[in-house]
């Protein structure tokens, strides 16, 4: 029997635990390395076939732009598929805009997972990769299915094993444009990148992990680097400076994740109950939770 609906499907955001910017390709698209951490905010999506051939959305919470990520992933799809079916699609949306927590790539992402089973396609993650990656940078990622030390302009995966970890994340009021701040003219384009242990680019060098990605792996997960996004963005929205001393504070340690604005600090103290996170404190249009971290997309088995 073919499927008419599939509701509560998750949209998970992501951290990025550090982010270099080592250039910038001819087309202008930046090149990065990073380390991409799923978390557990999420959004809701809610998809019921259509036989019409019509793509609706419908928004349960916070009020979408017209044609967002999430539409433009269901016609990409649709179209490249010549599929006869439509969809109405339904979103909670509950992680933050314009917060570098990818929750507009995350839910094309699971748009795309979601219609391929919806309608029926089987089509192999990498295929759905390749699709998302046209539609942005860090939609690949989140089809992926797992945590990545990621390069390129964001389509280079590497999966990683991440220990369990919790991280406080607040949202300033303010949001922040990723167009404004890679245009940035303080944004720095030439950080050294990494090179690992066994790869080609190694020869003559001494100051490589001696494990390789593994080892790497656990440096990020300690405080490794910095995101060279953090003072173009807190240039621009000094909120994001005041929400890196607000976690420094309370945790003694904090980063921006992604262009901002959200900060994330990791809480090291697990003998504290989640329950524990200091949310009445946040000045007024923030918002802020504890976070775990996740270690595979909850939608990792929806494609091979």
């Amino acid at each position: 029997m073919s499927l008419t609906a599939l509701y509560d499907v998750p949209a998970p955001a992501k951290l990025n635990l550090f982010l270099h910017i080592i250039g910038r390709r001819a087309d202008g698209y930046h090149l990065l390395q990073s380390v991409f951490e799923l978390i557990d905010w999420v959004d809701v999506l809610h998809f019921e076939r259509r036989d019409d051939g019509h793509l609706a959305r419908h928004d349960l919470g916070t009020t979408l732009p017209e044609d967002d990520l999430c539409l433009r992933a269901a016609r990409a799809l649709q179209l490249e598929s010549a599929t006869a079916l439509g969809a109405d699609i339904s979103i909670d949306k509950r992680v933050p805009w314009g917060a570098g927590m990818g929750g507009g790539s995350s839910d094309a992402a699971s748009t795309l997972l979601a219609l391929n089973r919806l309608w029926g396609l089987h089509w192999p993650r990498e295929r759905l990769a390749a699709l998302g990656l046209r539609l942005g940078a860090d939609v690949p990622f989140f089809i992926g299915g797992h945590p990545a030390f990621v390069e390129g302009i964001g389509e280079k995966l590497t999966p990683v094993v991440l220990p369990p970890s919790r991280y406080a994340v607040v949202k300033p009021a303010a949001a922040l444009s990723t167009r404004e701040i890679f245009g940035h003219p303080q944004l720095v384009r030439s950080t050294d990148p990494v090179i690992l242990a066994g790869s080609p680019e190694e020869a003559g060098r001494s100051d490589l992990p001696p494990d390789g990605l593994k080892e790497f792996v656990r440096r990020a997960v300690h405080g490794y680097g910095r995101n060279d996004l953090q003072p173009p963005a807190e240039d621009r929205c000094p909120e994001v400076a005041q929400a890196t001393r607000w976690l420094e504070a309370r945790y003694g340690n904090s980063r921006m994740t992604g262009s901002g604005s959200a900060v994330f600090a990791r809480d090291d103290t697990v003998e504290t109950p989640l329950a524990a996170f200091p949310a009445k404190e946040l000045p007024p249009g923030w918002v802020g939770r504890q976070c775990r971290s996740l270690s595979e997309h909850p939608l990792a088995g929806w494609a091979s």
